[in-house]
């Protein structure tokens, strides 16, 4: 059974603990992390991809509202707080379900198949074939399928296709934010990879095209669970186009 990641942001202990016992009651969740506070959290979401997030409202310096106001989180956000008067405001920051404390495990795994229902329809959905970025006074328009890498460059991003460079001003969230995940990765503070196009990987340096490109620390975790995602991918398509024949 494929499990879905989630993490906890919850600074009440009680809460915690009672959160996490739901979570380990449900056989397709897989708990990566907890936080006592939002500021570590977000810096967790950062850098690593989360399936769900189970986010307390009324935290010390930084509140889940405050988190979710940000940055952009991709995850399933379910709201578990013991304030209702949130509630408009967390749907219009368009998290997943609202969890009033103190909430049965009944209610946790409504708000849990919701955020399931989201991701497989997020699965499903066909992903774009090209993406338009901006260099000079133009938008050029480039296919997904053509890119090798993305190198930083200072203030710029060097885009390497098959055939030819482009340079732009737009930054790597901002290509994150275009291009699904699990098409094209960051590995580096100056690089995304095309995962279809690695060669090899050594020591913590990808080989592609003509070029060894290092995977720091801060994304190996995402990097290599994205690549691994990728190969099953690629070995599905293989058995079925092999079958259809």
């Amino acid at each position: 059974m494929d499990k879905y990641s989630c993490i906890i942001i919850e600074d009440e202990p009680l809460a915690l603990e009672k959160t996490k016992d739901f979570v380990s009651k449900i056989p397709f969740l897989q708990l990566s992390a907890c936080f006592d506070n939002a500021l570590d959290g977000l810096a967790y979401l950062n850098s690593h991809k989360v399936d769900v997030l189970f986010l307390d409202i009324n935290m010390d310096e930084l509140s889940g509202i405050e988190l979710l106001e940000s940055t952009k989180i991709s995850s399933q956000v379910i709201i578990t707080t013991a304030y209702q008067e949130y509630a408009l405001k967390g749907y219009e920051l368009k998290i997943t379900d609202y969890l009033l404390k103190p909430f049965t495990f009944n209610r946790f795994l409504q708000a849990v198949n919701k955020a399931m229902e989201n991701l497989s329809q997020r699965s499903a959905e066909i992903p774009p074939e090209f993406i338009f970025v901006k260099t000079e006074n133009r938008l050029e328009k480039i296919m997904l399928s053509e890119i090798v890498y993305i190198e930083g460059m200072r203030d710029y991003r060097r885009i390497h296709t098959e055939n030819r460079r482009v340079m732009t001003l737009q930054n790597f969230s901002e290509f994150e934010r275009l291009i699904p995940a699990g098409i094209i990765c960051r590995v580096h503070k100056s690089y995304m990879v095309a995962l279809h196009k690695i060669i090899s990987i050594e020591r913590n340096r990808i080989k592609i095209a003509d070029q060894l490109i290092p995977i720091s620390d801060t994304y190996k975790e995402q990097f290599f669970s994205s690549y691994k995602t990728e190969h099953k991918f690629l070995k599905f398509r293989r058995t079925m186009t092999a079958f259809c024949r």
